[in-house]
């Protein structure tokens, strides 16, 4: 079992540069499929997910070759459409697969997704949007069996502007026949930033970033697409996860190529806490205040404050001065790192979906264990502030989404050592 052994009171001080997001590079690679082509994406994080979705890709027939920070994917090769359950069974994120494959094969077979499991995620939405532009869906044996090699263009309206849902319906309408409008749909900048990609591969979207959508489709999408370079976008979420360790540490803290423009909300309640927070150019400067403030929050869709930092924030608020309330809106089992922090003397009470949050003055290392990507975040940040040692079992969770994150921490100051165990052993 892998662990991070954290030994708190290190201030967190220095400049990092923001790798590439995660939630980015995930469906751009999913869309290389239907480029039919060589594509390279630069600025891509060395993460557990990433890998997986590699080891996908190479499933299906394409060729990969990855780097320091780039990755060439070559699609040309694709001879399959079966998703092997195993790996579509690592990660939620392996559902982007459906509408590339889709639009590139006519038909895909996959099961379920796997994942953290901090909440139900149907991917009914997901299906739905396909059904509505002519892709017939069936369950068996616990796979799902698309179809659809006939496609037509249509108007969609996403009953919640999921990101995964908004994604697959845009790269499932490049192989419909006429327009497709997707009402509803995502705003997050990872969905511009797919735009972007799709854009640059040939490809004619416009509207990412609102909430409509439009797509012209074509019935033979990769006759027509080529391959292209891609710079991925900043992780807003590493860089919002850094920040809170910063300011848990009474650090100072500039990261660099970080995007202010794609984390309004979360620099807000940054600055709410107490936090001195300056935006520039070229990243985000945070320098921590005497003490943080409590701070209520309720997580919602882009352009809100995200699910994806609620965990980090909260373990913020457990030295808060004062009494928070967070109210998660997203995933109803985003509190799973909850008992695990109340180990290290915080003072957390949960009703639904709904935390209070009464800051106590220390928390005390002790041995927990992270059960999810972002709640095991949350568990390195009270490391990093808490009395003594902490010791972070099960982090394969955390390095799903996580460049390195041990020693990312120890370059800006922390005493943090990623431990093996070895092979074999309880």
């Amino acid at each position: 079992m892998d662990s991070y052994h954290i030994r708190g009171g290190n201030k967190i001080r220095g400049e990092y540069r923001v790798r590439g997001a995660k939630n980015a590079v995930l469906p751009i690679l999913a869309a290389s499929i239907v480029t039919n082509s060589q594509v390279e994406l630069i600025g891509c994080p060395d993460i557990a997910d990433v890998d997986n979705m590699l080891e996908i890709l190479r499933a299906l027939g394409c060729k990969t070759e990855k780097s320091k920070e780039s990755i060439v994917v070559d699609t040309a090769t694709i001879n399959c459409s079966v998703i092997p359950d195993r790996l579509m069974r690592e990660m939620r994120s392996s559902v982007f697969l459906m509408g590339p494959l889709i639009a590139r094969c006519g038909e895909v077979t996959l099961s379920h997704p796997g994942g953290c499991e901090i909440g139900v995620r149907p991917i009914d939405i997901h299906i739905s949007a396909l059904k509505t532009l002519g892709v017939s869906i069936e369950e068996a044996d616990g796979l799902l069996i698309c179809k659809g090699s006939k496609l037509s263009g249509a108007c969609i309206t996403l009953t919640f502007p999921r990101v995964g849902a908004t994604e697959n319906a845009m790269l499932t309408a490049l192989a419909a026949d006429g327009e497709t409008i997707i009402k509803n749909s995502a705003r997050e900048p990872e969905i511009l930033d797919l735009q972007n990609f799709l854009i640059a591969c040939g490809a004619d979207v416009t509207g990412a970033g609102s909430d409509t959508i439009v797509i012209s489709g074509r019935h033979d999408p990769f006759k027509r697409f080529h391959g292209t370079g891609h710079t991925i976008i900043p992780d807003r979420i590493e860089a919002g996860t850094l920040m809170a360790a910063a300011a848990v540490t009474g650090g100072k803290l500039f990261l660099k190529g970080a995007q202010p423009s794609h984390m309004h909300a979360i620099i807000e309640k940054f600055k709410e806490a107490g936090c001195f927070v300056w935006e520039y150019t070229d990243g985000i400067y945070i320098e921590a205040g005497r003490r943080l403030a409590a701070t209520n929050l309720v997580t919602s869709p882009y352009p809100g404050f995200p699910t994806d930092m609620q965990s980090q924030f909260l373990a913020m608020m457990t030295t808060a001065e004062g009494e928070s309330v967070i109210q998660e809106a997203i995933f109803e089992n985003r509190y799973k790192q909850v008992p695990e922090l109340c180990k290290m003397g915080a003072d957390i009470s949960v009703s639904g979906m709904d935390a209070k949050i009464k800051g106590v003055k220390s928390l005390q290392g002790c041995l927990v264990n992270a059960t999810d990507l972002r709640g095991g975040a949350a568990l390195v940040i009270a490391g990093l502030m808490a009395d003594g040692t902490t010791i972070v079992n099960n982090i394969t969770h955390i390095e799903r989404g996580y460049d390195k994150l041990d020693k990312v921490l120890n370059s800006l100051g922390a005493d943090i050592r990623g431990i093996t165990q070895p092979t074999g052993t309880v």
